[in-house]
């Protein structure tokens, strides 16, 4: 399944938000490396930064910008030296008459023109259907019919699906779902539940944005969506270096000085550590009793903590790891001792202090 990385996009879509060139050059840069195979810059009809992040780039990725149906949005795109014009265009009957106020027909004309026009321009061209998770699927098929695009996104553009409605909603799809990719939002909190439907049923790329960061609630997140993908039980092939998932993530985000929740799924510091009784005893062990994968597993790094929640059995492991027989009175003294603690110690600590009970 191909991914297409629109966090330097959609994170500009927020009331505010505004990221510099070098800030989306170096980014860019992180993105590549981690294997995305394409890249959405921006709007290049909104200004000039699209230009100019392209003309410093070299990278294997596809460089895409977005653009209405509209001859000046494909001739702002190509002259940014894009490689790819990614169309946009409403399709619900909703959105044509409220964003657009025209008809089907003259839509599908407007979309296969600007198409022409960035073929003529030597760019690859993507078509999404804005709202397309609310049209009709046979509208859907007879655009996608009707316009020469190397890939046809449907979008959720309002965040209202939820996993056995993409299903359903693609298997009625007559185009081959291997050219067709998919555009989610967070708003039911569904959104990587969406994309890993959308791609068990058969669809061939998806959008995602580091962190989740877009409009509203944001996109798919690349971290949940590469993990999940990789760890589900019928698990998604990406052409995705696996080890970099983590440290791009957290350096891309460093890059756009974007915040990271602590418990943010797979970014945030608490998300790999453990301090429990139960859970850090049986972990000292055996960490996948309380782990779904191996944290380095996407350059992630485990912590297990002790202190004054630390139960017997933990004390009793670091004992033993310390070289000590792990009397009654040695638990009881090592407990004693991290319950005095002002803040919690790792592995190599405790096991240390471990090794200091008196006899």
């Amino acid at each position: 399944m191909k991914l297409l990385d629109l966090t330097l996009r959609e994170g500009e879509q927020r009331p505010g938000v505004e990221y510099t060139v070098d800030q989306k050059v170096a980014a860019a840069r992180e993105l590549d490396e981690l294997g995305a195979d394409f890249l959405q810059i921006g709007f290049p009809v909104a200004g000039e930064r699209t230009r100019k992040v392209c003309e410093r780039l070299d990278v294997a990725a596809d460089v895409t910008g977005l653009a209405r149906a509209v001859p000046g949005d494909v001739e702002a795109a190509l002259d940014a030296g894009v490689d790819v014009v990614d169309l946009f265009a409403p399709t619900s009957d909703r959105q044509l008459d409220a964003v657009l106020g025209s008809s089907r027909e003259s839509m599908v004309e407007s979309v296969r023109e600007a198409a022409a026009l960035a073929r003529a321009g030597d760019a690859d061209v993507h078509l999404t259907a804005m709202d397309g998770f609310r049209t009709d699927p046979r509208h859907l098929d007879d655009l996608f019919a009707a316009v020469d695009a190397d890939w046809y996104t449907v979008a959720d553009t309002v965040g209202s699906r939820t996993p056995a409605g993409v299903q359903q909603f693609l298997a009625d799809l007559d185009t081959d779902l291997g050219s067709v990719g998919v555009h989610f939002h967070e708003d039911l909190g569904v959104g990587t539940a969406n994309a890993l439907a959308a791609g068990r049923v058969g669809a061939g790329k998806v959008d995602v944005s580091v962190g989740g960061i877009g409009e509203r609630a944001g996109n798919t997140a690349t971290e949940e969506f590469v993990a999940a993908a990789a760890v589900g039980v019928e698990p998604i092939d990406l052409a995705v270096d696996e080890p970099s998932l983590l440290p791009v993530a957290r350096r891309v985000l460093e890059t756009l000085d974007e915040d990271v929740s602590p418990t943010k799924p797979l970014l945030g510091d608490e998300v790999f550590s453990h301090e429990s009784g139960l859970h850090t005893a049986a972990m000292l062990d055996e960490p996948s009793t309380f782990e779904p994968f191996d944290p380095a597993r996407f350059g992630g790094e485990r912590r297990l903590l002790f202190g004054a929640s630390t139960g017997a059995g933990a004390a009793r492991t670091l004992l033993e790891r310390a070289g000590r027989e792990p009397t009654e009175a040695r638990v009881e003294a090592l407990l004693s001792r991290l319950a005095e603690l002002d803040e919690e110690v790792g592995v190599d600590e405790a096991v240390e202090m471990a090794g200091d009970v008196a006899a």
